[in-house]
């Protein structure tokens, strides 16, 4: 759920990929990172991460998440991973998480999961589920509903942080400037996508990688760390905000280049 918000709509950002750096001189291609942003923000939440990657001579995708429902958002992933040549580390920030143990589920070309301050549901669970099992969470009195109507006619309920709680809650280790612009230009996510239970987990067949941050006010590290344990996860540890990807984005690329050397 982090980051500053440039991209809107349903596009996927794509970075070139890195054969044309000369950073690499590691034996074989790398994998494909496929990197999927959470609630209340966009792709753009990777971008410092995209540059250490891509410096290293990573191959990146960077995902425009829908934030509309689990369901639909994991098969809009999964038809993006379709498009994708060879193998992929696939990571996901916050509800991210979600969808990446959704959409990699019978994906052979997934060779590697990583979840950064995210989610990792098991089959039923969603992200409402996991954030209430445990405390410490705040994000419900931040929030602001906004209620739309879908083309069909039916009614949604659009879920915002409150612009003046945004740093607080959301990014408190992120400079003031940004985070000011972090709360004017966040997307939005449904209120049934965070209370979609999940299908199947990718976790259950798929190594996985966790960074768990440690003052994060969304998902109480009590859940990160239960969850990154029943999926028998690579653990680490920073001291950071639930935006981590953008405060802590050398140490969220060292987990990443992590996955991605144990696939090649």
């Amino acid at each position: 759920m982090a980051g500053a918000t440039v991209v809107a709509g349903l596009l996927v950002t794509t970075v070139a990929p890195a054969s044309a750096d000369k950073n690499d001189s590691s034996p074989g291609p790398k994998p494909t990172v496929v990197l999927v942003h959470g609630a209340f923000a966009d792709s753009t939440s990777w971008n410092d991460v995209i540059k250490k990657l891509r410096h290293d001579g990573c191959p990146v995708v960077a995902v425009a998440n829908p934030l509309r429902s689990l369901s639909g958002d994991s098969a809009y992933l999964k038809d993006v991973l379709a498009g994708i040549d060879g193998p992929v580390v696939l990571a996901g920030h916050s509800y991210g998480g979600s969808v990446i143990s959704n959409a990699a589920t019978g994906n052979k070309n997934v060779r590697a999961l990583v979840y950064v301050a995210a989610f990792l549901p098991e089959k039923g669970e969603s992200a409402v589920d996991l954030s209430e099992r445990f405390p410490g969470s705040t994000l419900g009195d931040a929030q602001r509903s906004v209620p739309f109507t879908n083309a069909d006619g039916s009614q949604g309920t659009d879920l915002y942080i409150q612009n003046d709680k945004v740093r607080h809650q959301f990014a408190a280790d992120v400079p003031r400037n940004e985070t000011d612009l972090m709360a004017v230009t966040q997307r939005p996510v449904t209120n049934a996508a965070l209370t979609d239970g999940a299908a199947e987990p990718a976790w259950k067949t798929v190594p996985s990688w966790v960074l768990v941050a440690t003052r994060d006010l969304n998902i109480p590290p009590e859940a990160q760390e239960f969850m990154a344990g029943r999926a028998g996860a690579h653990v680490t540890r920073v001291r950071a905000s639930h935006a981590v990807s953008v405060s802590q984005p050398g140490k969220v690329t060292d987990v990443i280049e992590d996955a991605a050397r144990s696939v090649r």
